[in-house]
């Protein structure tokens, strides 16, 4: 079965995953924000077949994520490097790890932990944060169109249940 393909989604979600594609995009994605950046060093740590590398490589590069840059003398030794965009998913990462630790592993057994490099202390939680920095609940979020909305986007909010609004005293 062919995998669906979102590129006509007017939707940021389903962009990204078009964009990202799959688990192993996401493990590049990870080994590459841990220094690696040669093909036979993604293979050794992923242990991910070479077709299934050359095409997510590929794939990131071409969506503007990593960078090839030539390392060689005769143009056959390549190094893929995170662009700006691809370090924009440093958030994503970090919302992903924080989410298997709290709920895969468990507090107290994380397999690895972010912490700054100048202080050596550990990082505060992401977390969905109004203007002011107070923590937000998505039941006080709200979804909107925004500016780049298609009809089908317009359309499917329209429909969407309303939830109850708070009762004024």
């Amino acid at each position: 079965m062919a995998r669906k393909r979102f590129s006509d989604m007017n939707c940021g979600v389903a962009q990204a995953l078009e964009a990202l594609g799959d688990w192993w995009t996401l493990l590049i994605i990870r080994d590459a924000f841990f220094g690696v950046r040669r093909f036979t060093d993604f293979q050794a740590s992923l242990g991910i077949a070479r077709n299934i590398l050359t095409d997510r490589l590929n794939r990131l590069v071409d969506h503007g994520i990593l960078e090839r840059i030539d390392v060689g003398d005769t143009g056959l030794r390549y190094e893929y490097r995170l662009t700006p965009k691809g370090e924009g998913l440093l958030p994503l990462l970090t919302a992903l790890r924080e989410w298997s630790d709290a709920w895969v592993f468990g507090p107290g057994r994380e397999p690895v932990v972010a912490v700054e490099k100048a202080t050596g202390r550990p990082l505060p939680g992401m977390r969905v944060r109004n203007a002011e920095g107070r923590e937000l609940g998505r039941h006080e979020l709200r979804i909107i169109p925004g500016p780049g909305a298609s009809a089908e986007t317009l359309e499917m909010l329209a429909r969407r249940p309303r939830s109850k609004q708070p009762r004024r005293a």
